[in-house]
């Protein structure tokens, strides 16, 4: 406890996610990466032997670390490190390990292993924020609620269309996801300038070879598409927008959370608070949104970041620098760790959100009032009357209605004035009949439905083997 630990390790990430940015697994993934290279490298033609090849495979998860530290600080440089690391484990196959390979080699395609590793945890938990959302918003697809525009009551809604709102955005992001993994580029190999030059005298000249060990390296890992031309590193564009799409992850996240923070403040919905929960040091009473907060407070930082990849991609020169690299050590884990914590979080509230519907409807007839008079002006002028004169009268009642409100702090009585005012000639039995709030919620109910059979359930459909998870929270 004498030193600086990560938050998001100790605090927010999963295990799961942790593990694809490790050192173990970043050590591991270089050491196939190297295993891959001879194998295909000894395919194409050169002299490397079948014991080499079991050398380095025998030896793949012995990794000394104390060891990679101690040559590291020798030689400053973390591959060469862990290239004599390997030799010293695996001595038959010291001499071909790294073979034609710069350090972009095992750095580059790691990273871009763990960013697709990454995103396809991200996408399971995704999916399973939208299916929550999905059912939330089916439940409560016909209660009405008050609408807001710039947090002003307006017309009314219904809790499960709001609902569609926030999985709108969650649609549009796994879209990109989607599109990012099926675009996404292996580095492969590609040499110190990415001309390939160290290739050209392994094998002799013939491109051909490197164009296949290219290929069969990328396919290994699971990549269909390699970069046709590169530096010495793969292009920082992809960082940048690895970055920027869990920005917008990020972005949608803080969305539904201010939304939720506003409505426990007005006591309509509530995320779930436990028994022990404890809301405030010194007020006993209160009941923070503390996991929304959480999220809030997490998808700032990773908004900020992307401003950090976006630097990193704009000022790098020609073939390649260094002052992208501890930049990316930070920046790209970091981003993601936060996003995992986010959906993680966002799934927990999901699975005990609360929904208050009397208090909801005590704040819809507290301003249905106000909102029912344009129908009440329409049916009056049915019924022979001036449109403008009812217009002041309702206006003037309207006005000492909300006097009394937010003056006197009394109830909205400006149904029972309206229904008082001898000058207004329409039946009065209408009135009362049209200050259901059913009568205010347009098509809500139909168009959330609509929204999750169309858009929603095709996705929840494709990902199907994703859905069914649980999320406890570290703290």
């Amino acid at each position: 406890m004498d030193s600086y630990k990560n938050p998001l390790e100790e605090r927010y990430s999963s295990e799961e996610m942790l593990y694809v940015f490790s050192p173990e697994h970043k050590f591991r993934t270089w050491r196939q990466l190297w295993i891959a290279l001879a194998e295909i490298e000894k395919d194409l033609g050169l002299d490397i032997s079948e014991e080499q090849i079991k050398d380095l495979k025998d030896h793949a998860d012995d990794i000394d670390f104390a060891k990679a530290a101690e040559y590291e600080k020798k030689f400053r440089h973390d591959v060469m490190a862990h290239v004599h690391t390997y030799g010293d484990a695996a001595p038959l196959a010291k001499g071909i390990i790294h073979l034609g390979a710069t350090s972009a080699f095992v750095g580059d395609n790691t990273d871009l292993i763990q960013m697709r590793d990454g995103l396809l945890i991200i996408r399971k938990e995704l999916v399973n924020v939208i299916r929550k959302l999905a059912d939330f918003a089916l439940k409560y697809k016909d209660l009405p609620t008050l609408g807001f525009t710039h947090f002003q009551p307006a017309q009314l809604t219904t809790v499960g269309k709001r609902a569609t709102l926030w999985m709108q955005s969650l649609i549009i992001d796994l879209e990109e996801l989607d599109f990012f993994l099926e675009t996404l580029r292996f580095r492969g190999v590609k040499g110190t300038t990415g001309t390939a030059a160290s290739f050209l005298e392994l094998f002799d000249g013939d491109y051909s070879k490197v164009k296949k060990l290219d290929r069969e390296l990328s396919r290994r890992f699971g990549f269909e598409k390699v970069f046709g031309v590169s530096g010495q590193t793969y292009d920082r564009k992809i960082d940048a927008k690895v970055v920027a799409l869990l920005s917008n992850i990020a972005q949608s996240a803080h969305k539904f959370t201010n939304d939720i923070r506003l409505l426990q403040n007005l006591k309509e919905i509530e995320e779930p608070f436990e028994k022990n929960q404890i809301g405030s040091s010194a007020m006993a009473y209160k009941r923070n949104p503390m996991r929304s907060e959480r999220i809030g407070a997490l998808a700032k930082y990773v908004i900020s970041l992307s401003t950090s990849s976006a630097m990193v991609a704009s000022t790098q020169w020609f073939e390649r620098t260094l002052d992208d690299s501890a930049n990316k050590r930070l920046t790209i884990p970091q981003a993601f760790l936060a996003i995992d914590a986010i959906l993680l979080i966002w799934n927990n509230i999901m699975e005990g959100l609360v929904v208050y519907e009397n208090r909801i409807r005590k704040h819809i007839m507290e301003e249905l009032p106000f909102m029912a008079t344009e129908y009440i002006i329409m049916e009056e002028v049915k019924a022979g009357g001036d449109r403008q004169e009812i217009h002041e009268t309702i206006r003037r009642h309207s006005m000492e209605a909300s006097r009394k409100v937010k003056m006197e702090g009394k109830e909205n009585d400006l149904i029972e004035r309206l229904m008082n005012d001898p000058s207004l000639k329409m039946d009065k039995s209408k009135i009362a009949e049209v200050l259901d709030p059913k009568n205010f919620i347009g098509f809500a109910p139909v168009q959330t439905e609509e929204f999750v059979k169309n858009e929603v359930q095709p996705v929840l459909d494709k990902y199907s083997v994703l859905i069914g998870m649980h999320t406890d929270l570290k703290v």
